[in-house]
């Protein structure tokens, strides 16, 4: 686990870097969200109930990518979609709104995702380690998972696979994260992030 001292670091650093991308990007984040708005006719801002820190659920803010209210399904993702949506995905600019959840303390930059009620939250005995700490933007596991998406779609059963490959091996990789965490392991998942998807 991080120490205090390690937690404070964390959480400065979150603090300092998230405020200044949301000053730099205010302008082109306002103009995503306007054409969000324009492209589904719905608020750009979606918002989405998430686990975050010690199994409490927050609220998750997103720039809207699909058509409709609710979106956790693979089927459901592919019938909502539209080339703009997909696109903001593919970039995970949609990601950008986070920066306010890290800003209010729900989330931190580096760590495990915030996943929907049902999976973190039903963690039980050394696995729910990685509710110790806030859910992050990016990490490990989405690193190694940055096409979850294309993944999911070549399985015959998609729901299967996810709760029986991908997100066992997602709790290993963030509870090794969280055990052997560095801040120098931190900037390099943030400058992975930044090449991977930019």
């Amino acid at each position: 686990m991080l120490s205090l001292n390690q937690q404070i670091l964390k959480r400065t650093f979150d603090i300092s870097v998230s405020f200044l991308v949301l000053l730099i990007l205010i302008l082109p984040l306002i103009l995503l969200l306007l054409i969000s708005r324009i492209n589904f006719g719905l608020p750009g801002l979606f918002i989405q109930n998430r686990i975050g820190k010690d199994g409490k659920r927050f609220k998750m803010y997103k720039i809207r990518t699909l058509k409709g209210q609710k979106h956790h399904t693979i089927e459901e993702i592919e019938s909502h979609q539209t080339k703009w949506g997909s696109w903001l995905r593919k970039s995970k600019l949609d990601e950008l709104p986070q920066l306010l959840n890290v800003l209010k303390g729900d989330m931190s930059l580096v760590g495990p995702r915030p996943d929907l009620p049902g999976y973190a939250d039903q963690l039980e005995g050394d696995d729910r380690l990685i509710l110790k700490v806030r859910p992050g933007i990016t990490g490990p596991a989405t690193l190694k998972y940055k096409n979850e998406d294309q993944i999911l779609r070549n399985k015959n059963n998609p729901q299967q696979y996810n709760d029986e490959v991908i997100w066992p091996d997602k709790v290993a990789i963030n509870k090794e994260y969280i055990l052997n965490w560095t801040f120098l392991k931190d900037l390099k998942y943030i400058y992975k992030s930044v090449i991977y998807f930019k």
